[in-house]
């Protein structure tokens, strides 16, 4: 795992990079730990704290699980909002795939990181990767060469 803080603002704070890295299983802890503290350092204080590192973790457990055994996490302050995007390999997948009702309540058996994630966030996009018919390229894309084809889930909080 690496990060790389920048400043995309030009000065004002606007935007600011806090976290960028490629991760495996492995290092799912510490990305915990990484992203926790990034989100104290930008101000997000709890129940909303614990809320959004539980939903990066759910997302980033599953671009391990289903997206390649790999992963490329961004997470930015932007325009009031803590955004992290995450990106894999995988084959990708449509939003539809995330459940209405808590899995298992409707009969879904999978899901429940997804719609996990969406309830506490208060943005969360899919971009399908293949099977939804994008690619992850251009800003916010994968570090370091990592061409990520799979799916691009983006997901924000309130700061």
């Amino acid at each position: 795992m690496r990060s790389d803080p920048r400043d995309l603002s030009g000065g004002d704070g606007a935007e600011e990079w806090l976290l960028e890295c490629v991760f495996t299983g492995e290092d799912l802890p510490g990305l915990r730990v990484a992203v926790g503290e990034c989100a104290a350092s930008a101000g997000l204080k709890e129940p909303r704290w614990g809320e959004f590192v539980l939903a990066v973790n759910e997302i980033a457990s599953n671009a391990i699980e289903h997206g390649g055994g790999r992963g490329c996490l961004t997470l930015r302050r932007r325009s009031g909002e803590l955004e992290c995007r995450i990106a894999d390999d995988g084959p990708g997948f449509p939003e539809s795939v995330i459940p209405e009702l808590l899995p298992g309540l409707d009969g879904a058996h999978t899901g429940r990181g997804l719609w996990l994630a969406r309830l506490v966030t208060d943005r969360l996009v899919i971009d399908g990767g293949a099977a939804g018919a994008s690619e992850a390229t251009g800003e916010g894309g994968a570090p370091d060469g990592v061409h990520a084809v799979g799916a691009v889930v983006t997901l924000a909080i309130r700061v």
